[in-house]
């Protein structure tokens, strides 16, 4: 699709200002009209028409003229910083200067639609947010998009997007973008890191912090790797690769849908010359146990002095997470992060013996709006964090279902797994 409409910007079949008219005429399509909680078509359009002053006919960047909207967690000029919260908005003010991350779309000449809905502070993985409202899916209004980039997601399922920045610390790219029936590519941790693209955002938890895409058709991962992060263009290995599969002990909370699509794409891998063979994933379940205390741990640290210590100014459920993790002493801290260098590196040893792994991104094939979904958060974590802890590159894998499959590659080794995603279209 991005190619597709790159393509026409080129040939002057499309123009910027054609595109980000349609996004415009696209935007807030879900039943709340939340999918941005920043948005302002003058501007839009006034960018897109400015466009083609800034980049010569033989000099247009990989984004050129494509709408794109971006997280809102993510500092962009003239605009407010809400992380989800009315309370951080008011206290954000407006931003004089762009993040790290806008200033590279906007160099790579992307129109930025707009800020997008988040779960409150990104602590989240429905999209359910007491302050923007709940963000339900545009083509199911009794479907939540999931979280925490939940308007990244739905930016992209209704078409004002071509493309969506989302951040994912447990599983916030991954959650949204399989439950939308969309694909996604979470970047290794250290690459956001080593290009300084953390500037100008307002993290959640350090060590699992990472960032990337949410996007409609995989042949667009690589274009989109590059144009973020500079990675190559490769072409798909033709060699046959051996993925690792969860064994079925692992699955045994997953919607038959969720097996059946799983399957479906173990099937399409071994047509392609795939070897998949079943890994011994019970240490998996220690994963959680790791995860949940340090990410508390540390959202607190970055959180409690925003809020003065008052944690009764965010949600609830919220507030109990960063009492939590403040109550955590050195001691214990010290002890997790060990354990988090194990588990690490029992992965990195899997992932040295096999090209990729593969399990579903979550039990579930939807999250319904206005249902109980207090337990959503660790039975979809429970699919995602393990590969939050080893801090590899992700690709989401989807079904029109909503019930999408990662595909897991070694840490750093995220051009080659874009690369062999692209081929499955």
């Amino acid at each position: 699709m991005i190619q597709k409409l790159r393509d026409a910007l080129l040939s002057g079949a499309e123009s910027p200002e054609s595109l980000a008219a349609d996004a415009i005429a696209r935007a807030n399509g879900n039943a709340a009209k939340n999918v941005y909680i920043a948005f302002d078509p003058d501007r839009v359009m006034r960018e897109a028409r400015e466009l083609p002053t800034r980049f010569s006919q033989s000099e247009k960047p990989p984004l050129y003229g494509l709408p794109v909207s971006l997280k809102d967690c993510f500092d962009l000029g003239g605009y407010s910083t809400s992380c989800g919260s009315a309370l951080y908005a008011a206290l954000s003010g407006i931003k004089q200067s762009d993040s790290a991350v806008a200033a590279r779309l906007c160099r790579q000449g992307a129109v930025i639609v707009g800020k997008t809905h988040l779960h409150p502070l990104a602590y989240g993985i429905t999209g359910e947010n007491p302050d923007y409202g709940d963000c339900a899916q545009p083509r199911d209004p009794t479907r939540l998009t999931g979280g925490s980039s939940s308007g990244a997601a739905a930016s992209v399922q209704e078409g004002s997007a071509v493309a969506a920045i989302g951040t994912d610390t447990g599983g916030s790219i991954r959650a949204p973008s399989a439950l939308c029936g969309l694909a996604g590519y979470r970047a290794s941790i250290d690459l956001a890191n080593e290009q300084g693209l953390w500037l100008g955002c307002v993290p959640l938890a350090q060590s699992f912090d990472t960032l990337g895409w949410i996007f409609r058709d995989l042949e667009d991962g690589p274009l989109l790797a590059y144009a973020l992060f500079g990675l190559a263009i490769e072409r798909p290995s033709t060699r046959s690769v051996r993925i690792a599969r969860v064994n079925d002990e692992f699955l045994r909370d997953c919607e038959p849908v969720v097996i059946s699509v799983f399957e479906k794409w173990q099937q399409r891998l071994r047509e392609a010359g795939a070897e998949i063979v079943t890994f011994d994933s019970t240490y998996w379940e220690q994963a959680m146990g790791i995860f949940a205390p340090i990410q508390a741990h540390e959202a607190a640290a970055i959180h409690i002095p925003r809020l003065d210590g008052d944690l009764s100014r965010v949600d609830a459920a919220i507030a109990e997470r960063l009492s939590w993790g403040a109550s955590l002493d050195a001691a214990e801290i010290k002890h997790l992060r060990r354990r988090h260098a194990e588990f690490r590196e029992r992965v990195d040893a899997l992932l040295n013996d096999f090209d990729y792994v593969i399990v579903p991104s979550g039990p579930v094939e939807r999250l319904t709006v206005g249902a109980d979904n207090s337990q959503a958060r660790s039975r979809i974590l429970r699919y995602t964090v393990p590969m939050s802890l080893a801090g590899a590159p992700v690709v989401t894998l989807p079904d029109t279902s909503g019930a999408g499959v990662q595909l897991c590659a070694a840490r750093g080794q995220d051009a080659g797994l874009v690369a062999f995603a692209s081929q499955f279209r």
